[in-house]
């Protein structure tokens, strides 16, 4: 784990701006990064309601919900959702501080919210950017921090909760833990699955919204949930009992980043995140494929006895996101899980000579049957699908699960990025995110499957398709989702 002063340091030398609606890759340009080490505090903001008209000597009273942080220079800031389900529909402000002034309220207008993942987006107004205001932007990481990984949950609270005014001081808090583990779960009951990271750290009273710092990748890998109090496997259980301090959920930076994108709000990427980014485009000349930006697995069906398959040949458009997703195989539960899950998908997008241009992805789930099976795992055949189609992707008509799915009391998910060529060979494939290890068995068996080659304008053409491979928990799979709400109170 790394010092928590490196882990800041790291944050402040790490700013790199990304226009986040329909961006390319060559679009990313370096930012101006925070001098001093107060850049972590001046993008954190406590998100407040006023309960008086005027001042005391104390400020203006309020009430104190939880957190927020900025992600841009044009005042957008990100928080959880729940924490505005607090306000009953009545305008939420945000406190900021000036350098030679007393704090000041300012209105936090709702942009957009998903609930399902309990994210929700904001702006500050007047823009505090463009006045003499305390405050910075954080950078959002695109990938995802492994387990044992150092990150740092940074909150602001007010000194005194139960009666706190404006120009009180503001404690901060900024403990370091390590990622322990990801588990599906319904936020709220009838609410799509939301993947959450569990991390070692006591959650406080208005901790929900803090940014989650990731040490690695020094951008925010996530958004306090609350306090995690279902442990359904073994594993959690033990690191629940190891974690004295106990373990916090935080919904992972995946489901805001998809709302910026479904938004066209700008924000901004880690360091060493945009320089893979950059090294992974193509050339501005011909035509480049569809990278990768946010991507999500999906839960094994607890009601599902054995494993199954989910195809699907989708659209990624000029924004980046998904459209005209077609079924092309997969049923109940399988297939509502995966269609919940690739909603949440992002890009950056094709472009055909510098341009941004749509094209056809494919996209195939595997989940892999109980380790606890028996025996071997035969292929699957399928027909070649839209054999009539000018614009297809390319899609498997022969699978086999990885052999660690069989042998091995792995657990958890891995996301492959192949490229098919004209013929329907596999040119390449590369792991996107590996959970247990799963990335080589998985590779060993991708690369065996068959593939139907895809189309553009007619003509067999070289395709993008990701592959997701699901590995069931050996005796306790199907009972490892859990649902309702798994956070702190907040007032």
């Amino acid at each position: 784990m790394k010092p928590l002063h490196n882990v800041l340091a790291g944050l402040l030398a790490a700013l790199v701006l990304l226009h986040g609606h329909g961006a390319a890759a060559s679009e990313i340009t370096k930012a101006n990064a925070p001098a001093d080490d107060s850049a972590l505090s001046s993008a954190i903001c406590p998100i407040v309601y006023p309960v008086d008209q005027s001042p005391s000597e104390r400020g203006y009273h309020y009430i104190f919900y939880g957190n927020g942080f900025f992600i841009n220079k044009e005042g957008y800031l990100l928080t959880a959702a729940h924490v505005l389900s607090q306000l009953s529909d009545v305008q939420p402000y945000i406190v900021l501080r000036l350098p030679m002034a007393p704090p000041r309220l300012l209105k936090a207008a709702l942009v957009a919210i998903d609930r399902d993942h309990d994210v929700a987006l904001l702006r500050a107004t007047p823009n505090p950017f463009e006045g003499k205001y305390q405050v910075r932007f954080l950078p959002l990481a695109i990938d995802r921090p492994a387990r044992a990984q150092a990150v740092l949950a940074a909150a602001l609270r007010p000194s005194r909760l139960r009666d706190p005014h404006t120009f009180d001081a503001f404690v901060e808090d900024r403990p370091a833990g390590q990622v322990l583990e990801y588990e599906f779960s319904q936020l709220d009951k009838g609410r799509a699955d939301t993947e959450l990271l569990l991390f070692s750290h006591e959650v406080l009273l208005g901790d929900s919204g803090a940014p989650v710092v990731s040490a690695e990748s020094q951008g925010v890998v996530g958004l306090v949930e609350g306090r995690w109090l279902r442990p359904n496997a073994a594993a959690i259980a033990t690191a629940m009992k190891q974690a004295s301090d106990g373990v916090a959920a935080a919904v992972p930076i995946h489901y805001a980043i998809t709302l910026l994108q479904q938004h066209g709000v700008a924000w901004h990427t880690a360091q060493g995140d945009a320089e893979r980014l950059e090294a992974t485009e193509d050339p501005a000349e011909g035509f480049s494929s569809p990278i990768p930006l946010s991507l999500v697995a999906a839960p094994y069906p607890s009601q599902a006895l054995l494993g199954g398959e989910v195809m699907l040949d989708a659209l990624v458009d000029r924004n980046g996101r998904l459209a005209d997703i077609k079924v092309v195989r997969g049923e109940p539960p399988f297939l509502d899980k995966v269609l919940s899950a690739v909603q949440t998908w992002s890009f950056l997008p094709a472009r055909a000579n510098g341009e941004a241009v749509e094209t056809r992805i494919g996209i195939a789930f595997q989940f892999a049957q109980s380790v606890l099976s028996q025996g071997s795992k035969p292929a699957h055949h399928y027909e070649e699908p839209f054999t009539d189609a000018t614009e297809r992707s390319a899609l498997p008509v022969a699978t086999m699960e990885p052999e660690s799915s069989v042998k091995s009391s792995a657990e958890g998910n891995v996301i492959l990025s192949g490229k098919i060529d004209p013929q329907g060979h596999v040119a390449s494939v590369k792991v996107l995110r590996d959970t247990e290890s799963l990335g080589p068995s998985a590779m060993t068996a991708v690369r065996r499957w068959q593939f139907t080659p895809g189309k553009r304008a007619g003509a067999n053409s070289d395709s993008t398709i990701i592959v997701v491979v699901i590995a069931r928990r050996g005796a306790l799979p199907s009972h490892a989702q859990s649902s309702g709400r798994t956070r702190a109170l907040v007032q």
